[in-house]
């Protein structure tokens, strides 16, 4: 006879399959903290959590996953409305071409990967807001980018422990 879990621990798999889409929500909403500097330092925590996500479970969120992700990020971040929206889905597109092409990953292939693409959104970030009106000089990224490829891995492992806590928390097989 298979046991019975207790009421607070009765398996949810609505809540298991919130947990990335929150994480990433939550981490749009950090970057959004007030931060007063010369340049621009504060990582795409959002953006860089969804890459960590992709990279952990790859199945987990669907393509189209961007879309809407991308909408909550613009509207929090300021960015002209449609660049997170635009960058955010042809990443999830080029993350799904990559894995299909190559299969096998590690943790130094994924987060040179992880680099290429958060070097690129930075840039095409920039141009999105320098063409909508915003001057910034391109050299004054190289901070934040360099911030924000150094503690990719960091924001990985906290992705890996919240995926930890909703298999564990939710009783959620695969």
């Amino acid at each position: 006879m298979p046991q019975r879990l207790p009421r607070w621990r009765s398996p949810s798999p609505v809540a298991a399959y919130v947990t990335p889409w929150l994480t990433i929500m939550l981490a749009s909403l950090v970057t959004g903290w007030p931060l007063i500097g010369e340049a621009p330092v504060m990582p795409p925590l959002g953006f860089m959590t969804l890459l960590s996500w992709r990279h952990l479970r790859p199945g987990l969120l669907p393509v189209w996953a961007g879309v809407p992700l991308g909408l909550f990020d613009d509207m929090v971040s300021g960015q002209p409305l449609g660049s997170a929206i635009l960058l955010w889905s042809a990443t999830m597109i080029a993350l799904e071409i990559f894995e299909a092409r190559f299969p096998w990953r590690n943790f130094l292939v994924d987060w040179m990967v992880a680099g290429v693409l958060i070097a690129a959104y930075l840039i095409l970030s920039l141009l999105i807001a320098n063409a909508a009106g915003g001057n910034t000089l391109l050299l004054l990224l190289a901070p934040q980018a360099i911030v924000s490829i150094a503690i990719h891995p960091l924001i990985g492992r906290m992705v890996g422990r919240f995926d930890r806590w909703r298999l564990f928390r939710f009783r959620v097989v695969g």
